[in-house]
């Protein structure tokens, strides 16, 4: 059993780590000069907006998000809170992955098709406004997961300073609350063509049902989860501390759920977990 006096060395290390690692991407930073960052209102990418302002001076800072019917309204609101109370220079400029039929039909590399669409938009706004680099939120553990989105970054120049600088999903949150960000401890919350399985068309209207269903679920008081479209069916993934109290409340769970647009309401008894919608890809594929 590790006791308070032992866990406090490791606790202080981790810190250490951390902020060490922080002065390597401030040293990334100051050899940008001035950067666009793609800005999603999610922990890494407020994270870097914020110290990236506080490092090269907002006036060589402009957070851009794009928007279209995958983005969550929710993280929407994330994003403008945050620009509001730190004073982040922001910009909003529409995206129209959907509008390609190689994103709307939905294979395991949707994103590609996405990030390609995002960063040349982006690319074209760095231009005009004269920012040197254009970067992304990416951090060092997201090189273990499937991302075709990486590629697409690569191919159009984009830089992932925290990834660069090694910093880990847990530094930044540490360093997050350090620098009391609101999205220190925020749930992932990536887009919301991600709930619908590979092969199922995105199109506006399951997203919307998608959306409307995690709505319910959050005004009923779950945190961590994700509802995944199955056509007719929602199949949610709840964090195991939560599964408990989905049982007990599950005629309002299923009601709320069902109102969003589905007939059937599935619980996934393996509960929530980073990476679900890819566990049926061949192994080869999800480290492409």
């Amino acid at each position: 059993m590790t006791t308070p006096d032992a866990a406090r060395p490791d606790a202080e290390a981790r810190r250490a780590a951390a902020e060490e690692r922080l002065r390597g991407l401030e040293s990334l930073l100051d050899g940008y000069g001035s950067v666009l960052i793609g800005y999603s209102g999610g922990v890494d990418s407020v994270f870097l907006a914020l110290v990236a302002c506080e490092r090269l001076g907002r006036d060589n800072v402009l957070a851009v998000t794009g928007l279209s019917d995958a983005y969550p309204a929710v993280q929407h609101e994330t994003a403008l809170d945050v620009v509001r109370r730190f004073g982040i220079p922001h910009l909003e400029v529409g995206t129209s992955e959907l509008a390609d039929p190689r994103y709307a039909a939905n294979p395991s590399n949707r994103c590609y098709y996405c990030k390609t669409e995002l960063w040349s938009v982006l690319g074209r706004v760095a231009r005009e406004r004269g920012l040197a680099v254009v970067a992304d939120g990416s951090n060092a553990d997201d090189v273990r997961d499937h991302r075709p989105g990486a590629r697409a970054a690569s191919e159009q120049g984009v830089r992932s300073p925290l990834q660069e600088a090694g910093l880990t999903k847990a530094d930044i949150r540490l360093l997050s609350r350090d620098l009391g960000l609101p999205t220190w401890d925020q749930p992932a919350a990536p887009c919301l063509a991600s709930r619908l399985p590979y092969g199922l068309a995105v199109t506006p209207e399951r997203l919307r049902a998608v959306e409307r269903a995690e709505d319910a679920l959050r005004t009923l008081g779950f945190r961590a989860f994700r509802v995944r479209h199955h056509g007719d069916a929602a199949r949610l993934e709840l964090h195991p501390l939560e599964m408990v109290r989905a049982a007990e409340r599950w005629p309002a769970v299923r009601g709320a759920v069902a109102a969003a647009g589905f007939r059937r309401v599935l619980l996934d008894v393996d509960g929530y977990r980073r990476g679900a919608l890819n566990e049926g890809l061949p192994v080869l594929e999800r480290i492409a």
